[in-house]
């Protein structure tokens, strides 16, 4: 079944006219992300050249992708908009909130009984407004947007960082916050600033142990976490032609972890078979009488260095099998290596769990080449010295991994076979024993392995690897364990060696389901009731933001100075805090609780300046807010980093925060300040960072002129009478600007809708 048909082939005949028209204003051969960009602009033909890195452009997204966790703010946010029905094909996913504990059937259950009241609002406000609603239990939501939604040289939003995972079909996919998606949906252009291009020219062919993971792993050390920030990656080369759909889609779901945009590939042969094979073949059909659009230009491939802000080339005949981490997925080191570096930094060798699924690895193939490597073991008589964790990434993965014997094997070797959901990958994992917070090592198919991600031990190693070398390495206990050269000893005393791992591109007897756990909205929605318990502590509905008044912000106080990384989750932790998604004030106590105070180095201990008592962070907050006193955050590098999830923003905002002041943004976080009227402002003189004491008070001297390209300038006057003058930078326009001074963009958003 193909969905929003008539959408796509509007898409395509609009591309050849939108691509000639840019064609002739940049008078250059094009990108395929430009391509993109540029047939999706709000106001149709380009009539401009946009400069990449600062222009802010208006796009025009052809679809919206929201995951349980985000989706209640978003749909909390939207039910202010003033609107009847969702503007462009939208959907949600119930993923997030299933946590993996003892199997899959026990697991949905014990969500549905945790979860119903959230689930029901979800259902019913998806009906309500038009929305499609993929059901718990249905699948990841990248892995079903992939098998269902993305296709070739379209662009989606999604609230949830991972939305980039749609790049392996060739879209540009871009992970948001609610408040974008809110615009979207409500029929409003989606703003953008212009992004750099970053190529990554593949040749070769992948072989052996070698896996689409590995090429994702080797860019991640190369750019680091922050070197793909505000650009897309776009991936070309024969190389890239050999790798398979799915393969080439998680390449672009990690490219999150690099800070990328997004990251893309060309329309090819691999993604003709896919969506064939998902029931697409209609999409096949309309891709190809544009297909000479839906890749780069030749000259661009063949000169990319001309056309590509930065080009990267690596040669898939001799990548190696990597393993990223721990505590971040761009220390990237080929397996050969591990055992040395391990010995040398102390990481715990013994592993006590592989956990092979989520959104980046849990495609057909990838659990085809897992279990041939878990198939070996029983054959050779190995039995796993570490635990099992499998979460297949939909309904139609499962079922026809299941039918094709996969998951068997699985079992056969022991392993727990999850839900089809996120599980560990964001927290949700009961683990036995985490809360003894031993220091342990677990090795995953996931992409982030922050501290205290999967299992809440800020003393779990986590390792990143493709899911067959999860396997390997699982089997044999030993974090050094190299398949590529190494042995076993089996249960007969005899020394074993795996075989290099083999699976299928796509199911050879095709896909199936029983059911997918899909429900369609209601025709007319106008008779469908939504309700919010006002007693609830799962959800609330939203009061708007206090508009700006017009005044320099003086009196504040610091909440908190983060040191070192402060990451979505070091600011709104997920795991056990999603079920309060829905509810700001509840999830407002988790607001920086991760974040290390760098006065004294300790996690949720901060001083009340008004007391002088030191109190967890939002209890912190709380107070100033009470008293009627603003407060301010001040970061590190990359501030931000991580989940899309707006709560990061929110929460602050609903504490009484005025402003974040950091040496660096993540993107995301930094456009999810903007939507909530934050001020999100970084020191002109990073140095100034150091200036700021514990004590400090803080006054904004010229807001009142807040113009965009123009500096502000912060007065922190310290306890002993001294000042100092810290000049700040922003990036806010001239809309952006509007969303301050209103209160938040939906604030904006609900007096145009009032008007008209």
């Amino acid at each position: 079944m193909t969905f929003d048909l008539d959408m796509i082939k509007s898409v395509y005949e609009r591309f050849p006219s939108r691509i000639a028209a840019a064609r002739k204003l940049l008078n250059k051969p094009l990108t395929l992300s430009e391509k993109i960009l540029y047939t999706h602009l709000w106001d149709g033909d380009a009539t401009e050249v946009f400069e990449r890195g600062s222009s802010y452009v208006d796009f025009a997204p052809d679809r919206v992708a929201m995951q349980d966790a985000t989706a209640q703010m978003a749909l909390l946010q939207f039910m202010q908009a003033g609107k009847d029905k969702v503007a462009v094909p939208s959907t949600a996913h119930a993923d997030h909130l299933i946590q993996a504990r003892l199997g899959a059937d026990k697991d949905l259950q014990e969500s549905l009984n945790k979860n119903n009241e959230v689930f029901n609002f979800l259902s019913s406000v998806s009906s309500k407004y038009g929305i499609g609603f993929w059901k718990p239990g249905a699948g990841i939501i990248h892995q079903v947007v992939l098998e269902n939604y993305a296709f070739p040289g379209g662009m989606m939003i999604g609230t949830d960082s991972h939305t980039v995972n749609a790049g392996g079909l060739g879209m540009v996919a871009v992970g948001v916050g609610g408040a974008d998606a809110v615009d979207v949906m409500a029929g409003m252009a989606w703003e953008l600033k212009f992004p750099k291009l970053i190529g990554v020219k593949l040749t070769g062919k992948l072989s052996g142990w070698s896996s689409p993971k590995d090429v994702i792993l080797k860019v991640a050390g190369i750019l680091t976490v922050k070197g793909g920030t505000g650009a897309i990656v776009e991936y070309f080369g024969e190389g890239a032609k050999a790798l398979s759909c799915t393969g080439k889609g998680t390449i672009c779901n990690m490219g999150a972890e690099i800070g990328a945009t997004t990251s893309t590939f060309g329309y090819d042969d691999s993604m003709r078979r896919y969506l064939a094979a998902t029931g697409r073949q209609d999409v096949v059909e309309l891709a190809d009488t544009v297909a000479e659009h839906l890749t780069g230009d030749d000259e661009v491939y063949a000169n990319p260095e001309q056309y590509f802000d930065q080009v990267i080339e690596i040669d898939l005949n001799t990548l190696q099998p990597h393993v990223n981490g721990p505590f971040t997925p761009d220390l990237a080191t080929p397996v050969a290596e591990v055992r040395a570096k391990a010995e040398e930094n102390g990481w715990p060798l013994k592993v006590e769990w592989g956990l092979i699924g989520s959104c980046t690895n849990s495609s057909y193939e990838d659990l085809s080449r897992a279990a041939s490597i878990a198939k070996q073991a029983v054959e050779k008589g190995l039995k796993p010295k570490a635990e099992f964790g499998i979460n297949p990434g939909s309904e139609q993965v499962r079922y026809t991994t299941e039918r094709d014997g996969y998951i068997g094997i699985f079992e056969d070797l022991g392993a727990k076979i999850f839900t089809n959901a996120c599980g560990p990958c964001i927290g949700q994992w009961a683990r036995a024993g985490a809360e003894e917070e031993k220091k342990n090592t677990i090795v995953h198919s996931f992409n982030r392995n922050f501290s205290k991600r999967a299992d809440g031990n800020p003393n779990t190693h986590a390792f990143v690897t493709s899911p067959e070398m999860v396997a390997a390495i699982a089997i044999s206990g030993d974090l050094g364990f190299n398949p590529q050269t190494d042995t076993l000893v089996n249960d007969k005393g005899e020394t074993v060696k795996f075989d290099e791992p083999t699976g299928f591109e796509l199911p050879p007897n095709g896909f199936d389901v029983k059911d997918a756990g899909f429900q369609a909205p209601a025709e007319n929605g106008s008779s469908v009731e939504i309700i919010v318990n006002p007693e609830s502590n799962r959800l609330q509905l939203l009061e708007p933001f206090a508009p700006w008044d017009g005044k320099n912000i003086t009196g504040a106080k610091l909440l908190i100075k983060a040191f070192g990384k402060c990451t979505t989750d070091h600011i709104s932790m997920a795991g056990p805090w999603l079920r309060f998604r829905g509810h700001l004030d509840n999830i407002s106590d988790n607001c920086l609780i991760g974040a290390v105070n760098a006065f004294g180095q300790k996690t949720n201990a901060v001083v009340n300046q008004l007391t002088g008592e030191v109190g967890a962070v939002p209890a912190t907050a709380r107070a100033y807010k009470a008293a009627g006193v603003p407060s301010i955050v001040v970061g590190d590098h990359n501030y931000g980093e991580g989940s899309s999830r707006e709560h990061a923003a929110m929460e602050p905002r609903f504490l009484g925060v005025r402003a974040v002041i950091v040496k660096s943004f993540a993107r995301i976080h930094e456009t999810n300040l903007k939507k909530q009227g934050m001020l999100g402002l970084t020191f002109a003189n990073e140095a100034d960072y150091d200036l700021i004491r514990e004590d400090d008070t803080f006054n904004f001297t010229d807001l009142e002129s807040f113009a965009p390209g123009k500096q502000l300038t912060l007065e922190a006057v310290h306890a002993d009478g001294s000042k100092d003058t810290i000049m700040l930078n922003h990036t806010y326009n001239t809309q952006q600007i509007a969303w301050f001074k209103a209160g938040s963009a939906l604030n904006l958003i609900k007096s145009e809708n009032a008007k008209n």
